[in-house]
């Protein structure tokens, strides 16, 4: 049998022989291919969209066997293994597919949206939960996540905010590199991996005045300082795709940009895998005034460096003739075939192509994936503001109260995968849980838009000892084309709170939402102010945890909330201004956010030591800076110390006020202190860089500034 094995390596093509280089395996492929199978291999379309997919023949029939890529909408692995065979058998050279999803926060057991990810302050948790992610999309038939999005966002009227990890490239990256780590991490091949894709590549975050899918100014300083940092970062963790952005950068579109796509990503950092555009993305460029029509645009695209065309249809219709007519060299083509079965082979499709078809009950909701979510959950949510009247204790009579309490649906958030209302636990459900020794009563006082007649609730409330109101945001306010004009709640919504003020009640305000709020009105009146989030599946139990005291809220803000939304954008890492004081301050009302950057309360208190440098700091080398924190309080809780860079004078370019270089969270129990460590590195922590991605660092003062303390030193 051995002999026979081997007898049939040798007569089969080299691509076939898995004991082969991958890349003698591409190149044997790559020249067995005609023109037309080349441009397939480049197109990806859709599977399991409003398909019915108890006839699985019809479906698969629907589509090439030549294609290069379908977006995977099931969950199904005979949908997906029927539509592979087909792309296996009924193809002349039986090139396999991969199969592309948007596993966002979750593909079935719902995670913390991306934004409440950040505010955890715990990647080796977010790359636990990408872990168990990838294992329910590969185990369903997808092989490669649209995911991370790492578009560093600073303006909370966008709608994408909820993907991303916040305002700060350093969070951005560091969040977005153990998300990496977390989908391909069991390695490529296996069952419980698939591959990221890193988006939006670049800039996208910048949208002007939180508009989606419009022009960003961005200069190359901020280009390669902001937008580009994670992504590097992401890449250095083994990122094995990226997909282009809708936006145009300073002129140039983001999917037509050759800079961003080739200069920087191919010809400086060696990048050797896919660049998938955006849904359409190929064909907006006719919109954004970059090409006269989808021929056009489609050239203009592949030799920019856009590998794969998602759904515009411009490669597949035009492709063919622009190298036949000499417009595109075959050599550009050929190299993004290159690319595209690059990663088909380090995911071992084409050895592997078909997966197992167990059933949900084997894919979905494990025990360790719903505990990782709970975990995640009580991480991310962060208390914006507490008087004293939680954690509740002794209440005998709890209103629940508004329409985020018992709301499955809006609960779930932007990107909800496969989850389905029913498999959420609800608000109202954990609190009961949490506090089985107290009469529940609920009322729901209003729509989320709003709505409704107040007396009911306002009744319950006089008859209770304390109020919990649970507010927030529409599943849909958030997430792609949800622009605002407002980030303020409905009016309807903050009038609820204001007469359930006036019944004397301590009044406990938990809000839902995928971005930044304007709580001004609401802060003014709630006792408390606790932010869930989205928080997935099990969000009820750790929101029950924290307004009990069984958990201590450890969440600390990975974005600013303004006072008001007139003054957005607002974000802690500004560069330094002119006049000072009084002057370049808005005249009707304050500068300062409600909630900045790093905002976070707990239930106990941590008291910081004097910042102090291990040895003399120098230019050459790395140096430890070290500082003790101390939980005097009389709760046990994580306490999250961020680190910041000062550099008050540059020579090349302005820098920001400050710039965060690493966080360490640490759980100190009552009364224990700890000794956090930032090991800096001077051309990484204390460097910049400049408009064409040069380092430079400079010798002189510098301040390291930890628990509002400055550390200056010297290089």
């Amino acid at each position: 049998m051995r002999r026979l094995l081997l007898l049939l390596l040798l007569i089969s093509p080299a691509y076939k022989n898995p004991h082969l280089s991958e890349d003698k395996r591409i190149e044997d492929l790559l020249a067995r291919m005609t023109l037309h199978e080349k441009v397939m291999q480049l197109n990806q379309f859709t599977l399991g969209r409003n398909d019915n997919v108890n006839n699985i023949g019809e479906v698969v029939g629907k589509l090439p066997a030549e294609i290069g890529s379908v977006i995977y909408y099931a969950a199904d692995p005979v949908l997906r293994n029927a539509m592979q065979r087909r792309a296996m058998e009924e193809s002349r050279l039986g090139i396999p597919l991969i199969f592309g999803y948007d596993d966002i926060h979750g593909f079935k057991t719902l995670y913390q949206i991306s934004l409440g990810q950040a505010c955890s302050w715990n990647p080796s948790l977010v790359e636990k939960m990408c872990s168990y992610s990838a294992r329910e999309a590969r185990r369903s038939g997808v092989d490669w996540t649209f995911s991370p999005m790492i578009d560093v966002a600073r303006d909370p009227r966008w709608g994408r905010v909820a993907e991303g990890y916040g305002e700060d490239p350093y969070v951005n990256g560091v969040f977005g590199a153990a998300s990496v780590r977390g989908y391909q991490g069991a390695g490529l091949k296996s069952l419980d991996a698939v591959a990221a894709c890193l988006k939006h590549y670049v800039g996208y975050g910048a949208s002007e005045a939180g508009r989606d899918y419009v022009y960003t100014e961005i200069s190359r300083p901020t280009l390669w300082n902001v937008y580009l940092f994670p992504y590097k970062m992401c890449l250095d963790a083994g990122a094995q795709s990226l997909m282009s952005s809708f936006n145009d950068i300073s002129g140039i579109p983001g999917s037509a940009n050759h800079y961003t796509l080739t200069e920087v990503l191919r010809d400086t950092w060696g990048f050797d895998g896919p660049v998938v555009s955006d849904w359409d993305a190929v064909k907006q460029l006719i919109n954004q005034g970059y090409a006269a029509n989808l021929r056009e645009a489609s050239s203009k695209a592949l030799m920019a460096g856009v590998d794969m065309d998602m759904m515009s249809h411009g490669y597949e219709e035009y492709l063919e003739d622009l190298v036949e007519s000499g417009e595109i060299p075959v050599s550009v083509v050929d190299e993004a075939v290159r690319r595209v079965l690059r990663i088909k082979f380090r995911l071992g499709l084409f050895d592997n192509p078909y997966i197992p078809e167990e059933t949900p009950e084997k894919r979905f909701f494990l025990p360790e994936a719903m505990e990782t979510a709970s975990q995640l959950a009580a991480e991310s949510m962060v208390l914006l503001k507490n008087n004293g009247v939680l954690p509740i204790r002794n209440a005998s009579n709890i209103a629940v109260i508004g329409p985020l309490a018992k709301n499955s649906w809006d609960l779930m958030g932007n990107w909800k995968g496969h989850t389905e209302p029913e498999e959420m636990d609800v608000f109202l459900d954990g609190i009961r849980r949490e506090f089985p020794s107290a009469e529940i009563k609920y009322e729901l006082g209003c729509n989320v838009n709003g709505e409704g007649d107040f007396s009911a609730a306002l009744a319950l409330a006089e008859r209770s000892d304390v109020v919990i109101l649970c507010l927030g945001e529409k599943l849909n306010w958030s997430g792609e084309n949800t622009s605002r004009s407002s980030i303020a709640l409905p009016g309807g919504q903050e009038k609820l709170l204001e007469e359930i003020k006036a019944t004397g009640k301590p009044v406990v305000v938990t809000l839902t939402n995928g971005r930044p709020l304007e709580l001004n009105r609401i802060d003014a009146l709630a006792d408390a102010v606790l932010e869930t989030w989205q928080p997935g599946v099990n969000g009820a139990s750790a929101l029950g945890g924290i307004l009990s005291g069984r958990i201590n809220p450890s969440g600390k803000l990975a974005i600013t909330f303004p006072w008001s939304t007139g003054q957005i954008p607002i974000y802690y890492n500004r560069h330094k201004s002119a006049r000072r004081g009084t002057q370049g301050v808005y005249k009707d009302i304050t500068s300062d956010p409600l909630y900045p950057f790093g905002h976070g309360l707990s239930y106990t208190t941590f008291e910081y030591g004097d910042p102090r440098c291990i040895g003399t700091p120098s230019i050459d080398r790395p140096f430890k800076v070290e500082i003790e924190v101390s939980n005097t309080g009389k709760a046990d809780g994580y306490e999250t110390v961020l680190w910041y860079i000062s550099d008050p004078y540059c020579s090349v370019l302005t820098r920001p006020e400050k710039e965060l270089k690493y966080f360490e969270k640490k759980f100190l129990k009552a009364g224990e202190k700890a000794t956090f460590v930032f090991e800096v590195d001077p051309s990484r922590d204390l460097g910049y860089l400049d408009g064409d991605g040069r380092s430079f660092l400079e010798s002189g003062e510098y301040h390291v500034i930890v628990g509002g303390r400055d550390l200056k030193i010297m290089i």
